[in-house]
């Protein structure tokens, strides 16, 4: 009978034109998405590049040019697309708890989708050490939640579904990362899973990545490496990874979370000076590194890892502070390539210590190690490595080192990064309900 009763269902559906509009508009969404992510990937990477052209020219440019940059985009982000800064990733999640659609809407829209990706490109134009793939989840969340017109969505497909899915098709699309978009969603985004969204989901991711595919062509993100490691022979590395990127990844969040709340008061007050004096910082981070640290991160990592580019000794924690200070300056930008970067940059130097172990393995083994200490997502960290560079044979020592770097981060961060910020955007938001008797963006 429950058989009979499903199979009636299945076949009510299958001839409701309302179910079919839903379903059609949930996949012109996911292909939106994948054009979105295509389009910013490609424009992120001319930015960059055209930067350090700029700076090849003209040394000095970045004195000017990054604190006047980020002090442009912070007035515009403020004025034009409030809800927009940072990753974005914490108003994603935080918009799967708030309870009414207007506060939703004040960080899913297509506006800010629309703004945040300029000023993501706009940021990389003036050096700021930013990745897209963090923004491209909130970009995509925004361009799904704002299908909820277009059909007759319930709210379980509204709250979780669309925003969701939405996530999880842009982190997909942004890194080519099928599975790691899928993981990131419910090891990340969502605190508790449901089986009844399982279906969306992995189509939105599907559509999303297929439309990426046919635009950017069948890439993996840092290249392919045939390397493989004795366990005997990984035990050291995957001790020396896992302890000091969990370490240095959870200092890492630990600075931005806190040096967030105690600059909060400041830089509401002082928005434009923060940014100014954040965007200095940048740049002079980036002249001591030689330019190393400006931009995504992209190239140094994959120099590092295929062997065309030596890291300086101090070039991880100098990455890591020059992402610190964009993320504190209130641009949009993410933390996933620049700490992915660091972690490359962690591993080379730790392959010092371990020279019979094949350098790419331990830059794959810190990025892993860094990338879990600062998001506290081990299992996700590990896929998008796996994904990344197309290699299967690294599994044991990557999860080895992902667990032990959580341990080692949560030692230092006691509460996940995106989870501490969503948190602090709720009961800003909450706060600025009181005080003006309406939701704020």
């Amino acid at each position: 009978m429950p058989h009979r009763r499903h199979l009636k269902r299945v076949v009510r559906q299958a001839g409701s034109l309302s179910v079919w509009r839903t379903r059609i508009a949930f996949w012109i969404g996911a292909a939106l998405v994948g054009l979105a992510a295509s389009a910013l990937a490609l424009a992120s990477s001319w930015a960059d590049a055209r930067f350090h052209l700029w700076v090849k020219a003209l040394p000095g440019l970045p004195l000017i040019l990054t604190p006047l940059g980020l002090v442009a985009i912070t007035w515009a982000t403020r004025r034009l697309f409030p809800g927009g800064e940072g990753s974005g990733i914490p108003q994603a999640i935080a918009a799967l708890q708030l309870a009414e659609h207007a506060n939703r809407r004040a960080v899913l829209s297509l506006r800010i989708a629309v703004g945040k990706g300029i000023a993501i490109v706009l940021g990389l134009l003036c050096g700021a050490s930013i990745g897209r793939e963090g923004p491209t989840v909130h970009i995509a969340a925004s361009i799904m939640y704002s299908l909820r017109g277009l059909a007759n969505f319930p709210i379980h497909h509204v709250r979780k579904g669309l925003i969701l899915a939405g996530g999880a098709a842009g982190l997909a699309a942004a890194f080519n990362t099928p599975l790691a978009g899928v993981m990131f969603a419910i090891e990340e985004m969502a605190r508790t899973y449901e089986d009844r969204i399982t279906g969306s989901l992995m189509i939105a991711v599907i559509l999303a990545g297929m439309t990426a595919l046919t635009i950017q062509g069948n890439y993996t993100y840092f290249g392919s490496y045939g390397v493989a490691m004795e366990p005997l022979q990984a035990l050291g590395a995957v001790l020396a990874c896992g302890v000091v990127g969990g370490l240095l990844g959870g200092l890492f969040s630990t600075l931005l979370i806190r040096g967030g709340r105690r600059l909060k008061p400041f830089r509401n007050s002082h928005p434009y000076l923060v940014a100014g004096a954040c965007g200095l910082a940048v740049a002079l981070i980036g002249l001591a590194a030689g330019g190393a640290t400006w931009g995504s991160g992209y190239e140094a990592a994959r120099g590092v890892l295929q062997g065309t580019t030596e890291a300086a000794p101090l070039y991880a924690p100098m990455k890591l502070l020059a992402t610190l200070f964009s993320y504190l300056s209130g641009i949009p930008g993410g933390i996933f390539a620049p700490s992915l970067s660091v972690g490359a940059g962690i591993g080379y130097s730790l392959s010092a210590l371990f020279p019979t172990t094949p350098m790419v393995a331990i830059g794959l083994l810190g990025m892993v190690g860094y990338f879990t200490g600062v998001v506290q997502t081990p299992v996700t960290a590990v896929i998008i490595v796996m994904e990344m560079t197309d290699d299967q044979r690294l599994l044991l020592p990557l999860m080895a080192t992902a667990l032990m770097a959580e341990a080692a981060s949560r030692m230092v961060c006691h509460q996940p990064i995106y989870r501490a910020l969503a948190q602090d955007f709720l009961v800003g938001n909450a706060s600025r309900r009181g005080n003006s008797g309406r939701p704020s963006g």
